[in-house]
C-alpha cells in the first residue's frame, strides 16, 4: 500500500553521525582489505610463495564473507543492525591486529579467513541502513559519497603497506590498520542511529519474507545489475590484487615506490570517478530512469581497452592507461549500487545485498586473485591479468541488458522483490 515516507537526510544530526560513522570504518574496511596488495612481494619472499598461493589468500578472504552473507542477510532482515554492524567490525579490527603475530602461512590464511566474516556484516548492512535514510532518487547520491571510501581506503592500504612494510616488515601495518577499527566501532555503539526499515519507501511489500526472498532470482533488474557487477568485480578484484606486484615485476618499482604510485592513481581516480559518476547519473536520472545501468554499462566497456593497454601496451604507456582505465571503473560505483538498491524492497534489503555480495564475490574476486596466480606461474603475470578483459565484456553486455528492466524511482512495480 503507498505511504508517506520518514522525512529524513543530512539536515538531520544523527542522521549525519551516522553517516559519517558508517563511513569510517568503511574506510577501514577497505584500508585493511588493501594492505596485503601493497605487502604482496614482502609476505611472497619470507614465506617462499607461488603467485597461486598468494593469490589463495585473498580467495581465503572472500570465500568466508560470501558463505557468511547470507546468514548475515537474514538476520539484517529480523532484527536491529546496529549491534551487527558493531560486532563485524570489531571482529575484522581483531584479526588484524592478530596478523602482526602471525609467522606462518597457514595462520596468514586463517587471519585472511576470520576478516571476511567481519567483512560480510559490515558491507551488507551499512548500504541497507543508508537506504532506509534517504528515498530511492537520493540513494545514488549518497552511495556515491559514501563508496568513496573504496578508492581512498584501498590507495591508503597500498600506501600503509608499500611504505611502512619497507621500512618495519610487512607485519607493522596491519598492526597500525587495526586499532582505529575498534575505536570507531565503540562510538558507532554509542552515537550510531538505527532508522526506522523501510522508512524513506513509498511502498510496502505485505508478503511473508520467504515468499519475498525467492522472488529475488526472477527480479531481472536485481540479478542483471548483480551479475554485471559480479562480472565486474572478477576484473578489479584481480587487477587490485595484482597491480602492485605487476608494476614491481614490469616497471622495475620497489615495493615502496609500486604502492605509493598505484595509492596515487587510486585515490585521484577513485574520487573523481566515483564524484564524476555520481553526479553523471543524477543529471542522466532526470531524463532516463535506466541511467544507472546504462552510466554502468559504458564505464566498464571504455575500461577494456584501456586496460588491455595497460597489459600488453609500451611500458610508458602503462601507468597513464591506468589512470584512465581506473577512472571509468570508478564510475559506476554510486550508480551501480544504488542500481542494486532500487530493485528491491527494504523489507528484502539486507538479504538482497546479502545475495548480491554472495554472488559478486562466489563468480568474482574470491577466485579471480588466484586464478591470475595459477595463469602466471604456467606463463607470465601479463597472461594472467588478461584473464580479466574477457569479463569486462561480458559484464557490460549484462548490465546493458539490465537497463531494459530498470525499475521507476519513486514507485517500484509490483514484481520486484
Amino acid at each position: 500500500m503507498p505511504r508517506t515516507p520518514q522525512s529524513y537526510g543530512f539536515r538531520s544530526r544523527h542522521v549525519l553521525v551516522t553517516f559519517l560513522l558508517l563511513l569510517g570504518l568503511s574506510l577501514l574496511n577497505y584500508i585493511d582489505r588493501y594492505l596485503l596488495p601493497g605487502t604482496q612481494p614482502l609476505v611472497q619472499h619470507e614465506f617462499g610463495l607461488t603467485d597461486q598461493q598468494l593469490g589463495a589468500l585473498t580467495t581465503a578472504l572472500f570465500v568466508t564473507y560470501m558463505l557468511t552473507a547470507p546468514l548475515t542477510g537474514w538476520l539484517g532482515d529480523r532484527f536491529r543492525r546496529k549491534p551487527l554492524i558493531v560486532a563485524g567490525a570489531v571482529l575484522w579490527s581483531l584479526a588484524t591486529l592478530f596478523t602482526f603475530s602471525v609467522h606462518s602461512y597457514g595462520s596468514l590464511y586463517f587471519r585472511h579467513a576470520l576478516v571476511g566474516i567481519g567483512e560480510a556484516t559490515f558491507g551488507i548492512f551499512a548500504p541497507a541502513v543508508l537506504s532506509d535514510f534517504f528515498p530511492a532518487r537520493e540513494r545514488n547520491r549518497v552511495l556515491s559519497l559514501f563508496y568513496l571510501t573504496i578508492p581512498i581506503g584501498a590507495a591508503l592500504g597500498y600506501l600503509l603497506g608499500g611504505q611502512l612494510g619497507s621500512r618495519f616488515g610487512w607485519r607493522m601495518p596491519f598492526l597500525v590498520g587495526a586499532v582505529p577499527g575498534l575505536l570507531l566501532a565503540l562510538l558507532y555503539a554509542l552515537l550510531g542511529s538505527e532508522p526506522l526499515r523501510g522508512a524513506s519507501e513509498t511502498e510496502q511489500d505485505s508478503r511473508p519474507l520467504r515468499q519475498q526472498i525467492p522472488a529475488l532470482l526472477a527480479n531481472p533488474a536485481y540479478m542483471l545489475a548483480t551479475l554485471g557487477m559480479a562480472m565486474m568485480v572478477f576484473t578489479l578484484g584481480g587487477i587490485s590484487a595484482w597491480m602492485p606486484t605487476f608494476l614491481y615485476r614490469f616497471s622495475g618499482m620497489s615495493v615502496a615506490r609500486a604502492g605509493t604510485v598505484l595509492g596515487a592513481i587510486t585515490v585521484i581516480d577513485g574520487l573523481a570517478g566515483t564524484w564524476m559518476g555520481g553526479w553523471l547519473a543524477e543529471r542522466w536520472l532526470r531524463r532516463n530512469p535506466r541511467a544507472l545501468y546504462l552510466l554502468s554499462a559504458w564505464s566498464v566497456l571504455l575500461t577494456l581497452p584501456l586496460a588491455a593497454l595497460v597489459f600488453f601496451g609500451p611500458a610508458g604507456w602503462s601507468l597513464p592507461a591506468l589512470l584512465a582505465a581506473e577512472f571509468c571503473l570508478f564510475l559506476n560505483t554510486g550508480p551501480l549500487n544504488a542500481a542494486v538498491c532500487n530493485s528491491v524492497r527494504a523489507s528484502v534489503r539486507s538479504s538482497a545485498l546479502a545475495l548480491n555480495l554472495f554472488l559478486i564475490h562466489m563468480l568474482g574476486d574470491t577466485f579471480s586473485p588466484q586464478i591470475i596466480g595459477a595463469i602466471s606461474d604456467r606463463s607470465n603475470l601479463r597472461v594472467g591479468l588478461a584473464a580479466t578483459l574477457l569479463t569486462l565484456l561480458v559484464s557490460a553486455a549484462l548490465l546493458f541488458r539490465g537497463a531494459r528492466f530498470a525499475p521507476p524511482l519513486e514507485a517500484l512495480p509490483q514484481q520486484t522483490a
